[in-house]
């Protein structure tokens, strides 16, 4: 493998708030990616197949199967991919170190001062030091970032005309919505994204131009429905989930979320209040719902379903039952959402 195709980029500018780790009672319904026909066990009479242990596995939570979807996944576009650079080396009669060169290595400019001092800027309550101290981890991770872009360009331009048939089911777990549930897009879309959440979770905020990305670049394509999930680390998260659902009772949910969202650290309930008058709700009917926790119930269902799932951290995401965790950067919904369109 050239190394190109081994080269690495770290992931410091997403995450989530809390631990995603699993939990018992996932949906027994969800399919896993194996070959259900497989018999992996006998005993006596009795034979046992992948889709059964598949489904066992399940209920320990998605993430075990996302892992080995993902690592499977990463590993055979790898294949591809270089399969795809041997083969317009080749074309080209040269090696695939010169075609490096040419394309990719060679077309990335150096990384500037400027570059340095602006990703420390907009990451600095992750960051420990001063821009002097940690200016070399940063210089090399955007010049590996920008290595990383080239190479995707790149084997993206190759793909094209090329027949290209991949066959690696994802894991999935359905996802049942409500009729009332909070919403943005057409209930018939083809692509349902349904979004586990937290207001007063920094990385759920930082989600959000992400997905105001993906409804403008897919329009009636999709549909976002929003979920409780306010952390226990977050204390007034119940709260700011109650009063959401209080908005939506007025349809302006969407409204009054970006609203917490961009006031996370005042979210007491003299604040809240306040945002509601400020997108226009009726004051009278919002502090009655309000005081008197009327959808306190739902967004406990709300967390017990994500508990069920395997989910406790947030953002987390389910593209058509596909899992996705933490705020990832468009491009990574991209494929997702291309995908789905495509299958």
């Amino acid at each position: 493998m050239t190394p190109m195709f081994a080269l690495a980029v770290a992931t410091v500018v997403m995450g989530a708030c809390g631990a995603s780790q699993s939990d018992d009672g996932a949906a027994a319904q969800a399919s896993g990616p194996a070959d259900g026909s497989q018999v992996v066990a006998r005993v006596g009479d009795r034979s046992i197949t992948m889709d059964e242990l598949d489904r066992k596995t399940m209920t320990l939570g998605i993430e075990p199967f996302q892992a080995l979807y993902d690592a499977r996944r990463g590993t055979l576009d790898g294949m591809i991919a270089e399969h795809l650079f041997q083969k317009e080396a080749a074309k080209r009669g040269i090696t695939e170190d010169e075609l490096m060169q040419t394309e990719i290595t060679g077309k990335v400019t150096p990384v500037t001062d400027a570059e340095i001092q602006d990703f420390y800027n907009q990451n600095r309550n992750r960051i420990r030091g001063t821009v002097e101290e940690v200016g070399p981890q940063i210089r090399q991770f955007l010049q590996n970032q920008k290595l990383q872009q080239a190479r995707d360009a790149f084997v993206t331009q190759l793909k094209q005309g090329m027949s290209i048939d991949v066959d690696l089911d994802p894991p999935r777990i359905p996802i049942e919505v409500a009729a009332d549930d909070a919403s943005w897009g057409p209930v018939d879309a083809p692509v349902q994204i349904v979004e586990f959440s937290d207001f007063q979770c920094p990385f759920c905020s930082r989600v959000t131009p992400t997905l105001k990305q993906i409804k403008d670049a897919y329009g009636d394509k999709v549909r976002i429905v929003f979920r409780h999930l306010p952390l226990q680390m977050h204390p007034e998260a119940v709260p700011a989930a109650i009063a959401s659902e209080c908005a939506r009772e007025q349809d302006k949910f969407w409204p009054y979320h970006d609203k917490l969202f961009e006031n996370q650290r005042a979210l007491a309930a003299a604040d809240l209040k306040r945002y509601a008058e400020e997108v226009g709700l009726d004051k009278q009917q919002f502090d009655q719902c309000l005081d008197t926790g009327k959808y306190r119930d739902d967004v406990m269902q709300d967390m017990q379903t994500a508990q069920q799932l395997g989910i406790n951290g947030t953002p987390a995401f389910f593209i058509n039952g596909r899992f996705l965790n933490g705020a990832v950067p468009f491009e990574q919904f991209k494929q997702v959402i291309d995908e789905e369109l495509a299958g």
